[in-house]
């Protein structure tokens, strides 16, 4: 006897699922991609023409001087003055009477950076050049090289010097000729000072120049989103295997939830803590920042374990790609660099999370300085917090809906039981069997039954 394998497929069957099976293919393609060009052109778009947005970046002046030296400045940042420069922003000496001062409002994150002129810094300028005396400090200059290190650099630090050499041009153009008339430029302490008159002293709060700097906001804003994710996937995926959501209660599944997040996330924020020390270079942190640093980012990854713990309840799994890079694009979007390098709009993204969490971090790494915590904390437990209590429902609705799901096929099973059972008593005429043959059988049943009876 020939039998027909069924390994292949046949062509009645993909005609069948053909009407189907290809509109859907082609639709979730064509969503993916959208997906990915949204969520890039959204991350370009925070970057786009950003170098025209750097007078965003206020640099405050307080001039102690008050002589030839202040007045250079003033003409080199009338000079320089453009959208791709930052904005020197002019205040009275009165109102920052000391250097220290200055320093600390650079630290609050009032200003990207500093600039003050010595006091009697032209009178020591004018003495070096008829004496031969040495040359003071003139000019010094402050930033804080540990937020957003990439962009204070391009941005502040390189057009801070850019500030300082144009004052020594205009120096130059406003004295130089006077000098030169004057100056006894034989000797070398003279020659020396005029050539470079305005000398400059740098104050970095807080150095930040190894290479994984690059990192802290970026990739580093991506990990905690990601690792919480796959966890997700891996707990999902045991918790279904194991029947845990229709053999244990809701609340005995929250408890499981509660201790598997909590101690997953110590670790994943102490691992990633232990990477950013462990590649610091010279960057000089203590122990106690390391510990703040842990905190922040354990509170971050439970925040995101929290976000997709609801989603997957509520949403299919063929449609978390659409949830998951969205998130980690609008959170990246808002850590890359300093919204006053974004349009107005991504400014929403101070209600994001990540966005929270850097900015306590840049608090933490550069010693207090840059403090947001008025705002990052009441954000970053609001996040939490809402993601407690939703995720309570969540959890009731994913064991219910499963306790569904179980008792539906239950119910199926044993409708298609009942179904076999009944196929298997139904009497079936033998094919090639003559009608003969058919009625001695049933004249021999019907003997067999009146002998029973």
């Amino acid at each position: 006897m020939k039998f027909e394998s069924n390994s292949y497929p046949k062509m009645g069957a993909w005609k069948e699922i053909r009407p189907r099976l290809l509109p859907a293919v082609i639709t979730m393609a064509l969503l993916l991609q959208i997906l990915f060009l949204g969520n890039m052109c959204y991350l370009y778009a925070t970057q786009f023409r950003s170098t025209t947005r750097y007078h965003n970046f206020n640099v405050l002046y307080v001039d102690y001087d008050g002589g030839i030296i202040g007045k250079s400045v003033s003409d080199a940042y009338h000079q320089l003055r453009a959208d791709e420069f930052p904005t020197l922003l002019s205040e009275p000496s009165n109102k920052y009477p000391r250097p220290e001062d200055i320093r600390e409002a650079v630290c609050r994150g009032d200003y990207w950076g500093a600039i003050y002129t010595t006091e009697d810094g032209s009178a020591g300028l004018a003495s070096a050049l008829a004496n031969a005396s040495s040359l003071q400090t003139s000019l010094t200059y402050i930033w804080n090289g540990v937020r957003y290190p990439v962009f204070s650099q391009a941005a502040v630090y390189s057009n801070m010097l850019k500030l300082i050499e144009t004052t020594r041009s205009t120096y130059y153009a406003n004295n130089g000729s006077s000098v030169v008339a004057s100056a006894d430029l034989s000797n070398a302490a003279t020659l020396q000072a005029f050539l470079n008159p305005i000398h400059a002293e740098e104050i970095n709060i807080k150095d930040t120049e190894q290479g994984p700097r690059v990192f802290y906001n970026t990739v580093s804003m991506v990990m905690p989103i990601i690792q919480q994710f796959f966890f997700m996937l891996v707990l999902n995926g045991i918790s279904t295997h194991f029947d845990a959501f229709t053999k244990l209660s809701w609340k005995a599944n929250g408890l499981i939830r509660v201790i598997a997040s909590t101690l997953y996330t110590f670790t994943g924020s102490l691992l990633m803590t232990g990477y950013i020390w462990a590649f610091r270079e010279s960057w000089g942190q203590q122990g106690s920042q390391f510990v703040l640093t842990w905190i922040t980012m354990w509170l971050l990854m439970h925040i995101n374990f929290l976000f997709f713990d609801i989603t997957t309840a509520f949403i299919p799994i063929q449609f978390m790609p659409f949830i998951v890079l969205t998130w980690v694009i609008i959170n990246v979007a808002s850590t890359i660099s300093p919204f006053e390098l974004s349009p107005g709009f991504f400014r929403w993204g101070y209600a994001l999370p990540s966005h929270e969490a850097y900015e306590v971090l840049i608090q933490i790494w550069s010693g207090g300085c840059n403090n947001r915590l008025y705002r990052a904390l009441p954000i970053m437990f609001s996040w939490w917090i809402v993601g407690v209590l939703v995720a309570v429902y969540a959890m009731r609705y994913r064991c219910r809906t499963a306790v569904a799901a179980q008792e539906a096929l239950d119910r199926a099973g044993l409708e298609n039981q009942s179904e076999k059972y009944a196929t298997t008593n139904e009497t079936v005429t033998p094919v090639g069997s003559s009608r003969r043959e058919f009625d001695r059988d049933g004249d021999a049943v019907e003997d067999i039954a009146r002998h029973i009876a």
